[in-house]
């Protein structure tokens, strides 16, 4: 009897330890800014509060962490000029979403294009970037719901392909990022701060933002992108009617641009927007803007350069291009590479 109750009492004991909720590991944080707040880069004992264990980011002039707003609860930045944590699909330059585009104006617009179709995002004479589009057709609308799912970059005579592997069940933690470089994998490591370059050329990185699914991609004197991997989660199926299934959750891109030496001739959905001449079609005041032109941006591959649009010679024109200074908009974004427009 004796030999029972405590058999009893271990197995209460097991259930009870297996019921006990799990603690979530409190995300390691740093800050990014070394030129600025040398101090703050050094720091190695950052932790995101248990309010919100996994996502937050750091302020470094305070070198303390942030948590990000509702908004965008899995990703933000610190915009230095309010000191506090901004969503980064809302500053200019950005692509996220059922593409939703900031132009360099600070405008937002939407830009749905095809599934399963190229279509041109920026043309210049020595940068072109291609993105590829997935989707789902809703029998109830007369378009498809669509996402970017890979870039085509062009520059000088090379290539970049950063993309987002197809996934069912998604984890924060497994990296469903692809990555190439005239045509060859680059693989990295699973840890924040990873950096690869070409053995071949000088003045290109791409360096890992987080452990897994984000990464910075940047050709000196010519662009920088942040690329984030993202999934269509079932809230938001269940808000916008996506209806995705469990064998698919569309994972795709969220992407933020920076541009250095862009021609008042640049051109393609995002790129029109830092034209010298560029007037917004955007209709204001409506609440989903969308910009149409699948025919002028439509490219026959990830790496054609055979959009209407296209202005990419691989090399730089010294007659049309202008170095950007640095800026700080009303917009978000700041420093070089950004244009201001009223």
């Amino acid at each position: 009897m004796a030999g029972l109750f405590v058999c009893t009492l271990l197995l209460l004991a097991v259930v009870v330890a297996e019921a006990a909720p799990k603690v979530p590991k409190l995300k390691k944080v740093k800050c990014h800014d070394k030129k600025n707040f040398p101090d703050c880069f050094q720091r190695k004992d950052l932790y995101c509060p248990v309010n919100c264990p996994r996502n937050c980011t750091v302020d470094c002039s305070s070198c303390q962490p942030h948590t990000c707003p509702p908004g965008c609860p899995n990703q933000c930045e610190v915009d230095c000029a309010t000191c506090s944590p901004v969503c980064g699909c809302n500053k200019a330059g950005s692509i996220c979403q059922d593409p939703r585009f900031v132009g360099a104006d600070g405008i937002s617009f939407y830009f749905h294009g095809k599934k399963d179709r190229d279509f041109c995002i920026v043309s210049d004479s020595n940068l072109h970037i291609n993105a590829h589009f997935i989707g789902r057709r809703n029998d109830n609308m007369k378009r498809d719901f669509t996402w970017i799912q890979s870039l085509g970059i062009l520059f000088d005579t090379h290539s970049l392909f950063v993309g987002a592997k197809k996934t069912s069940t998604w984890d924060d933690f497994s990296d469903r990022l692809e990555l190439a470089f005239d045509g060859q994998t680059i693989s990295l490591p699973s840890r924040e701060g990873a950096k690869w370059w070409p053995t071949t050329m000088s003045g290109v990185s791409v360096t890992r933002s987080r452990d897994a699914n984000s990464v910075v991609i940047e050709v000196e004197g010519n662009f920088k992108i942040k690329a984030t991997v993202v999934p269509i989660t079932e809230k938001d199926s269940k808000t916008h009617n996506y209806g995705i299934t469990h064998e698919n959750c569309f994972a795709h891109l969220d992407l933020g641009f920076k541009f250095y030496s862009l021609s008042g001739d640049v051109n393609g959905v995002l790129g029109q927007t830092y034209g010298s001449t560029y007037v917004s079609r955007v209709k204001m005041g409506v609440l989903m803007p969308v910009l149409g032109g699948d025919k002028e941006f439509a490219s026959s591959t990830l790496f054609s350069t055979d959009c209407q649009v296209s202005k990419f010679s691989g090399h730089f024109n010294s007659s049309e291009g202008f170095e950007y200074g640095s800026l700080n908009c009303a917009s978000g974004m700041d420093g070089q590479g950004v244009v201001c427009k009223r």
